[in-house]
């Protein structure tokens, strides 16, 4: 998904996941109307960093969607959320303090913690923005990774036309009208698409 600063591509993230209201439009779903399961991670400025967790713990916090807030999560439930660490290549620092990672690793572990929700669409806010290039290509290379071993839906949120150009297959670009155009990628990044895009109004 990609957009002038200010356009929207968070909100309408938000928006899919049922965090803020949508003000007008509707949902349409398609298999019988079912929800599917969505896997969020967010931008890493967003997070609070001093409270005291460990990766695992925050990992963990991709649980409670399936098995209730209230409720201790079980040995099952631990096996999967180191499972989705050891995939984010993320497990041996289950037991280090998150704030104590790096940039990249802090990824890493949000990744897991969406991938422990199980989710049929996997959704990334500025997944590697501030990255130097060899984080940036080691966290695309395991979204790909994702996307074609477990047939999950993958939608991240860019502003850099290089990932854009390197790793996405189709374009949702909001325009500075506020429409939402969507197509292939060779199409989206046109000229003309692009100066409609981004020309002021």
């Amino acid at each position: 998904m990609l957009g002038y600063n200010g356009s929207g591509k968070t909100t309408l993230m938000r928006t899919l996941l049922g965090l803020i209201p949508a003000l007008k439009g509707r949902f349409v779903l398609r298999d019988g109307g079912v929800p599917p399961r969505f896997g969020y991670v967010p931008q890493r400025e967003s997070l609070d960093l001093h409270y005291p967790l460990t990766s695992l713990e925050v990992a963990m916090m991709g649980r409670y969607g399936r098995i209730g807030l209230l409720r201790k999560p079980g040995a099952k439930d631990v096996e999967i959320v180191r499972a989705c660490l050891k995939r984010a290549d993320m497990l041996r620092f289950a037991e280090r303090p998150f704030r104590e990672l790096s940039g990249g690793q802090k990824q890493r572990v949000l990744i897991a913690r969406a991938l422990a929700s199980e989710p049929e669409i996997l959704l990334l806010d500025e997944p590697t923005n501030g990255m130097d290039m060899g984080s940036e290509k080691a966290i695309m290379e395991l979204l790909i990774e994702l996307q074609k071993e477990k047939k999950t839906t993958v939608v991240f949120v860019t502003h850099l036309l290089s990932t854009i150009e390197r790793y996405a297959h189709r374009v949702a670009l909001i325009t500075t009208d506020g429409k939402l155009l969507v197509g292939e990628k060779a199409e989206m990044l046109s000229p003309a698409v692009m100066t409609r895009a981004y020309q002021p109004q």
